[in-house]
């Protein structure tokens, strides 16, 4: 492969429609985000058997000189999906161009960004869930034959254009597989499920980072954040990013758990991970609803929160930790809950908790 193809970024945003490129070796133009990104799957901390499946697939495409097969990736947000689908263009060698559902919004989007790929490219959807059914046909025939059918002109005019693509590989993400119709996702041929990362895995994740921003943590210290950050590699980062702000500001060089403890306790994280808005959830159903069962849409409205951000960014933490469950007549707090945030209820109504 050229040069030039080499370590490409390609970028279609909603807000801009022009192709950008970026030299992933080029320090000075990748945002700080970025550089706490892995480049390679040794750089890659968890999800194991993923990363064993994902380096032999990539590996044998390699040697065959083929593109990779096409890939799915599921699970929770902030897990690593978008990270997998840079690293798996590092290790084909491959230009990056990079794109989200709702930025398709009509079928000659899609048509003219699959037209300018190139040999062994991939082409990341994020959200892909969200993509809108006439444009998700075309990528029927797109993944699986290379080509494109479109029809130009109307009436006795009406005219069928077959275009043939170069082989790509399309790298799909979503937190939501459940709204992916059947034909799109059984396109892919390499389908991962991506798990919460647990709090071992989130240290290393910790101290990886540190060292990347020049900080120096030692491991109680990196467990200590690890365990506020919901089995999240991002929430960790985000979280070190807040301590290193608070020692900076109040000019000390050096962690520690009680410096760790200030200054996420002003970000509202608590011991678990627990912001505020997981508090307020939880305490809506101990006092309002004494402790559930209550629909999501009554708590909702309590709160004045969407609906989806409750089921897609609240819940599923607090069903993973035990706080929560799903029962047939709504949800309902757990024991657990109500004694880590110290919530006082009848002793009637704790006869009812799980």
């Amino acid at each position: 492969m050229s040069e030039d193809l080499e370590n490409k970024e390609i970028i279609f945003s909603e807000q801009d429609s022009d192709t950008k490129k970026v030299d992933n070796n080029d320090s000075e133009s990748i945002v700080d985000t970025n550089i706490l990104r892995p480049k390679s799957f040794d750089e890659y901390v968890g999800q194991e058997k993923i990363i064993q499946s994902l380096s032999i697939a990539t590996q044998a495409s390699k040697k065959r000189d083929e593109s990779l097969d096409h890939v799915l990736f599921y699970g929770p947000p902030g897990l690593g999906k978008t990270t997998l689908s840079y690293i798996i263009s590092n290790q084909i060698e491959s230009n990056f161009i990079h794109t989200s559902g709702p930025a398709l919004e009509r079928p000659a989007d899609a048509v003219g960004l699959l037209s300018n790929l190139s040999p062994k490219d991939v082409l990341f959807i994020d959200e892909i869930h969200r993509i809108p059914k006439s444009v998700e046909e075309y990528l029927y025939s797109a993944m699986e034959d290379f080509r494109v059918d479109f029809i130009t002109g109307t009436g006795a005019f009406a005219k069928t254009i077959n275009l043939k693509l170069e082989k790509f590989t399309l790298v799909g993400s979503t937190t939501r597989p459940g709204l992916l119709s059947s034909p799109l996702r059984d396109r892919f041929g390499l389908s991962y499920h991506l798990d919460y990362y647990d709090d071992k895995d989130l240290s290393d994740i910790v101290i990886r980072s540190s060292a990347l921003m020049n900080l120096k943590i030692d491991k109680k210290c990196a467990l200590e954040i690890a365990k506020r950050s919901r089995g999240t590699p991002r929430i960790a980062n985000r979280l070190l990013r807040r301590v290193r702000d608070y020692l900076e500001v109040k000019n000390i060089k050096t962690f520690n758990e009680k410096l760790i403890d200030e200054s996420l306790e002003i970000e509202g994280v608590d011991t678990l991970g627990l912001d505020r808005l997981d508090r307020q959830y939880i305490n809506i159903i101990a006092k309002n609803y004494q402790g559930g069962p209550v629909g999501i849409e009554a708590i909702s409205a309590s709160l004045n929160e969407d609906q989806a951000t409750l089921s897609d960014v609240v819940e599923p933490f607090l069903l993973k930790i035990g706080f929560i469950v799903r029962t047939s007549q709504g949800r309902k707090i757990t024991k657990d809950a109500i004694n880590h945030l110290g919530i006082e209820l009848e002793i009637q109504d704790q006869e009812r908790l799980i």
